[in-house]
């Protein structure tokens, strides 16, 4: 397929991982990340500033992740009173979906990313979940470092196209 979409043309733009991992009792909850089940002004405030959700869609953002209807969880840690990491984990039968890790730019290589995420596995193994997905861009070498140090392994992988202009 992507020889046939090349020779059209088309360009990939990027490759992204699906990956898996199991999980496993003792993840460590850090008692400095907050979990709760709905996202709360600031986890909002720190999501619509630091990813790629415009002003005017934030309303649309904050229902859209209100209404997901399996159990949720949006861990958010502070320091200072600022928010510095958070992400989101979805509990689906065995299965939590580990979905938009933020780290602050202020924030990084401080190990924040491994404490929120390890929350989230932590928050979903009590709940029973033994297993943990995520889709994470190639090119991110930092956040694929720990997600391997963590025990994903890419399941598939996938690129985004673009048509000839």
């Amino acid at each position: 397929m992507a020889g046939l979409l090349a020779d059209r043309g088309y360009s990939s733009i990027e490759r992204s991982l699906v990956q898996r991992c199991p999980l496993r009792e003792g993840f460590p909850a850090d008692p400095a990340v907050e979990i709760a089940d709905q996202p709360s002004a600031a986890w909002l405030d720190a999501f619509c500033t630091h990813s790629p959700v415009r002003p005017e869609h934030r309303e649309t953002m904050k229902r859209m992740l209100s209404a997901i209807a399996t159990p949720k969880a949006f861990a958010l840690v502070h320091r200072h009173g600022q928010p510095m990491a958070m992400a989101i984990g979805a509990l689906e039968g065995d299965h939590m979906g580990l979905f938009d890790v933020l780290v602050m730019p202020d924030a990084r290589r401080q190990g924040l990313a491994r404490r929120v995420t390890e929350s989230l596995y932590a928050w979903a193994w009590r709940r029973g979940a033994r297993f943990a997905y995520l889709q994470v861009v190639a090119t991110n070498a930092p956040a694929l470092a720990l997600y391997e140090a963590q025990g994903f392994r890419t399941v598939y992988a996938y690129n985004y196209w673009l048509p000839p202009e």
